[in-house]
């Protein structure tokens, strides 16, 4: 695979999950870590044997922290992940500045980049409807325009460097490793910390709006299969699926052998999604990846974890 393994973001939600399989499958490859703990947690890497470096890649500082390391591939998963940031030249500075600072080390040192787009890039789709990549972008926040903008700054600096700069567009990613995240966890973690005190699931009238959750494990296994893409360009990383709150509180009713109703109540927000579900046909069809988990057999899993029923 690589010899020289970087993860930025790599104590956070996905990027301790990808670190911690990368280690497990490629013993030999040595993994360095930088992430500047505003959205992460070590606890995350129990177990990690490489090397963690506290670091804001939108300083220079990135630049003398892996000055020998020399990697053959970069995860770049750091970003300001918070999607109610509003002082837009903050969020644009972390996550599209730092994101050129990435490309610019890859660019000393001929790395291949796999990097987290996002979903959300898409905006407030009207038609139920697998949305496709090439589909018209409308971002409704200034997280969704950063990850925008980096869509086309990888485009721009791949085809001005001829390096193979892979994004992979997160849809609604959930799984261990999360908690840290506190509200800005998943609804499936959320509506689980509720259901295990006891509490009714709490979700907008009335739970027959649709996401495409995907569990983490499928999440990294295709940023992982990322790197082995032809050439330069971005895929959908979802199930494929659309699945209700409503058959959300239904699988974790299941798994936690309860039999809670939902509590709905209005949806403050007229910009909310009603809908998402990720056109997974150009992974299947170029990479040859297809989600292990359906939502059932995930939110099974993800509880058992919680539970301490299985281990990780």
């Amino acid at each position: 695979m690589f010899h020289n393994i970087l993860i930025t973001g790599g104590a956070g939600f996905i990027g301790s999950n990808l670190a911690l399989k990368l280690q497990r499958d490629y013993p030999d490859s040595k993994i360095l870590i930088l992430d500047d703990f505003s959205s992460a947690n070590f606890k995350n890497l129990k177990g990690f044997k490489g090397i963690v470096y506290s670091c804001d890649v939108s300083t220079d500082e990135v630049f003398f922290k892996i000055e020998d390391f020399k990697p053959d591939i970069i995860f770049h998963l750091a970003s300001i992940t918070d999607t109610t940031v509003t002082d837009q030249e903050y969020m644009v500075r972390r996550n599209v500045d730092g994101f050129k600072n990435i490309l610019e080390l890859a660019y000393d040192n001929e790395s291949i980049v796999v990097y987290a787009s996002s979903a959300s890039v898409y905006g407030n789709v009207k038609e139920h409807v697998p949305l496709k990549e090439d589909r018209e972008k409308s971002p409704e926040n200034v997280y969704a325009f950063s990850k925008y903008i980096m869509d086309n700054l990888a485009q721009e600096f791949s085809d001005k460097s001829g390096l193979k700069i892979v994004g992979v567009r997160y849809f609604n990613v959930y799984g261990p490793r999360e908690a840290h995240k506190g509200k800005f966890a998943s609804m499936i973690y959320q509506l689980y910390l509720q259901m295990k005190s006891g509490q009714r699931p709490r979700i907008f009238k009335w739970g027959e709006q649709k996401r495409d959750f995907v569990y983490v494990k499928d999440a990294v296994d295709a940023t992982i299969l990322a790197s082995k893409a032809p050439r330069s360009t971005v895929y959908n990383v979802g199930s494929g699926e659309a699945t209700s709150f409503n058959d959300v509180i239904k699988y974790l009713n299941q798994a936690l052998g309860t039999n809670l109703e939902p509590d709905y109540f209005d949806c403050p927000y007229d910009f909310y999604q009603e809908y998402t579900q990720a056109d997974m046909t150009k992974i299947k069809e170029e990479l040859g990846f297809v989600p292990r988990y359906s939502i059932q057999r995930g939110i099974k899993e993800y509880v058992d974890i919680l539970e301490g029923r299985i281990n990780e």
